[in-house]
């Protein structure tokens, strides 16, 4: 649940795009409310680099408190405003709060586990994250078929306290060995060290270009199934369910992680979603950029059925070499997936006219930017054996109350 409170600050708020476009006087085919999304992203992104240290210190606990309340406070904050702009503001306040969690949950999970445990253990986690894609919409437009559309903004100030109050079974995973000091040149260092090693950097710049698709796509779904495809009242089943075809591609990667190791998977999948994507543009194309209503939901679950593959894999192994500044590489590997996507979505968005090519085309670009980034990665040589991953100086075993 810590994990999935960013994502639950972006998908139940989907459905009330509509409403806010009528209560801020935007025209209804208007762009300018999916920036709650973006700068929700952009806040999440930059606020990751200054958790990262403070976790590393602190210990895990205290900054995850820290964050909840700034994602309460946020939430209440876009609630009660009465203007778009500091709807934004609010939003941005919300990401930040977001960053938080998002730092802590990958920072335990790098300090109970190493390897292809970790990879298993993401796996499993990230399938349980996504049940918040699946059921928030609806929530969120059950929420706003009762009540005014900030309702939904409220909601998300009542999960941060119960989150927090369940957070207090957490035992600290920070182990004094592995706490590092606050100071300037100790982040500089860390920070060079994530960005001068070429696996952590490699994975972690494809992480951000196959993110960037998927950003706009969160920004953009409502539109693309309210007004291109006439289908605003079916936007929440369609959204979660792409949501859980993504939620089986998590289940299944725990199993695969077994049978073929993380790197194959990522090689493997990788390939297949920048065939898929020019297959999917080739498509979209020959339909004048907009294929039928089966056909582009078919299309879009089968990149998302690889994306959710992809995401914690590269995340995985960007973060092997780095257990000894858990915190602070989860920072910066957040920070520039997160911010860099959320850039690259933007610019995808301000495309859109009244078709989907925009989506499809940066599917196909950046899948193919992606494998190429890996493949300098590993210096063409894909698919290599699994090697040992160098693990944590101290033990992996979590403190037990």
């Amino acid at each position: 649940m810590i994990m999935a409170l960013a994502a639950l600050g972006i998908d139940m708020m989907l459905p009330a795009l509509d409403d806010m476009r009528e209560h801020f006087g935007l025209a209804p085919e208007s762009t300018q409310v999916a920036q709650v999304v973006t700068v929700f992203l952009m806040g999440l992104a930059l606020a990751q680099y200054f958790y990262g240290p403070l976790a590393d210190r602190f210990g895990r606990k205290p900054i995850l408190y820290v964050g909840l309340l700034l994602y309460g406070i946020g939430a209440l904050g876009a609630a009660l405003a009465p203007s778009l702009e500091l709807v934004l503001l609010s939003r941005f306040l919300w990401g930040v709060g977001a960053a938080a969690p998002r730092v802590v949950s990958v920072s335990i999970v790098r300090d109970v586990y190493t390897g292809e445990e970790m990879a298993k253990a993401m796996s499993y986690i990230l399938a349980i994250f996504i049940m918040v894609p699946v059921l928030a919409p609806s929530v969120g437009a059950g929420l706003i078929a009762i009540f005014p559309w900030q309702a939904v903004f409220v909601f998300g100030a009542i999960m941060a306290a119960v989150v927090a109050l369940w957070a207090r079974l957490l035992p600290e995973t920070l182990d004094p060995v592995n706490q590092r000091p606050l100071d300037r040149s100790a982040i500089y260092e860390a920070t060079r060290e994530v960005l001068t090693n070429r696996q952590a950097l490699g994975y972690t710049l494809a992480r951000t270009l196959t993110f960037g698709a998927f950003s706009s796509y969160l920004a953009s779904s409502e539109r693309i199934f309210g007004e291109i495809y006439d289908r605003p009242d079916q936007f929440p089943f369609i959204f979660g369910g792409i949501a859980a075809v993504m939620g089986l591609a998590m289940l299944t990667n725990g199993n695969l992680v077994d049978r073929i190791g993380t790197r194959r998977i990522v090689h493997t999948f990788l390939i297949a979603y920048a065939i898929g994507g020019f297959v999917f543009w080739g498509v979209t194309n020959a339909a004048e950029g907009r294929p039928s209503f089966w056909t582009f939901v078919i299309g879009l679950a089968m990149i998302a059925f690889m994306h959710a593959l992809l995401i914690p894999n590269f995340n995985t192994i960007a973060m092997w070499p780095m257990g000894h500044i858990a915190g602070t590489a989860s920072a910066v590997i957040g920070t520039i997936s997160v911010a860099g996507g959320a850039l690259i979505g933007a610019f995808i968005d301000q495309q859109y006219t009244d078709s989907v090519t925009p989506l499809v085309v940066a599917f196909a670009l950046l899948g193919a930017l992606a494998l190429a980034t890996v493949v300098w990665t590993e210096r063409g040589k894909l698919f290599p054996p699994p090697e040992p991953v160098p693990p944590l100086i101290e033990a992996v075993e979590p403190p037990v109350r």
